[in-house]
């Protein structure tokens, strides 16, 4: 069951069946941004969205988490955030195999959003416990002595609000700058839905408070080398199946979304010039993708 997948046959809508000149173009694009979030493979098994998913048809969640080029900037985006929580960058440092299976995480973690987001409840629940239970097993001890565990809710908390609010920025940047205000409440309720069953607290269920916390959450955030490194190696990444030159605007793109305290730790600097193109690729590239799929 791929992510691109599960994406494309919610947002058709029951679309599919038209059949015009175009659609083995279409098809094309499909197949290779499928084969971009399979490690470079394209999967040759389909399942649908489920009508009994955690959340219903055309609610905020489903779409802004529908936008393949939103969500490939937010996940970026997402990702250097976390890193700036010591506990955070600790698990992954002991725990994760991130620089020799980078592509692996993030396809798992594309699976993950995907199940929660699109999934049967049963099998949405199913992965959140899965989850829940390697985190029982992620804990040590920070540079400074300090213990960490993943199951702790405030570090939860960092790494649900580093992606709820990444996602949504990239959604509102590149698909949907217009969004009311209430639907952007309701897509951080919806979320929040899937950080309280991974035991994170707090967690926000509307902008205003999302903010709060991220305001909150600045004096427990470090700099290091590690998280540097951490960053330009993202940065670095070349996925097989997806174009170099792609790779780079997006990465670009998720740098310059990111809050300026954030890049000034991380060692990033702000695009100057650059951006102008990298803006430009990533709209072409979300034009193109929501055409694709039929998104409108």
């Amino acid at each position: 069951m791929d992510f691109q997948t599960r994406v494309t046959r919610y947002t058709c809508k029951g679309t599919m069946e038209r059949r015009t000149p175009l659609d083995p173009l279409r098809n094309a694009i499909l197949q290779q941004v499928r084969a971009a979030f399979n490690q470079g493979k394209v999967p040759t098994s389909h399942t649908p969205p489920s009508d009994e998913a955690l959340f219903v048809k055309d609610s905020p969640i489903r779409t802004v988490h529908a936008d393949v080029t939103g969500m490939m900037i937010g996940g970026i985006r997402g990702l250097f955030l976390q890193m700036l929580h010591p506990a955070a960058l600790q698990g992954v440092l002991d725990y994760s195999n991130f620089r020799e299976d980078a592509e692996g995480r993030f396809h798992r973690t594309a699976q993950f959003i995907s199940v929660t987001t699109f999934g049967h409840r049963e099998r949405a629940q199913e992965v959140i416990d899965r989850v829940n239970q390697i985190h029982t097993k992620i804990t040590g001890t920070l540079p400074d002595g300090t213990p960490y565990s993943a199951t702790d809710p405030r570090t939860l908390a960092w790494v649900h609000i580093a992606e709820a609010s990444s996602f949504l920025e990239g959604y509102l940047r590149h698909a949907r700058p217009d969004m009311p205000r209430a639907q952007q409440d309701e897509y951080y309720a919806q979320m929040a839905v899937i950080g309280r069953a991974l035991h994170a607290d707090p967690v926000p269920t509307n902008v205003a408070e999302a903010n709060t916390i991220l305001r909150e959450f600045r004096q427990e955030l470090t700099t290091s080398k590690e998280a540097r490194e951490i960053a330009q190696f993202v940065l670095a990444i070349r996925p097989r199946g997806f174009p170099a030159a792609l790779q780079q605007a997006i990465g670009a793109e998720a740098v310059l979304l990111l809050p300026p305290f954030a890049r000034s730790m991380l060692g990033l600097s702000r695009p100057g010039l650059a951006a102008f193109p990298a803006r430009a690729t990533t709209w072409g590239l979300g034009k193109t993708l929501r055409w694709a799929m039929r998104q409108g």
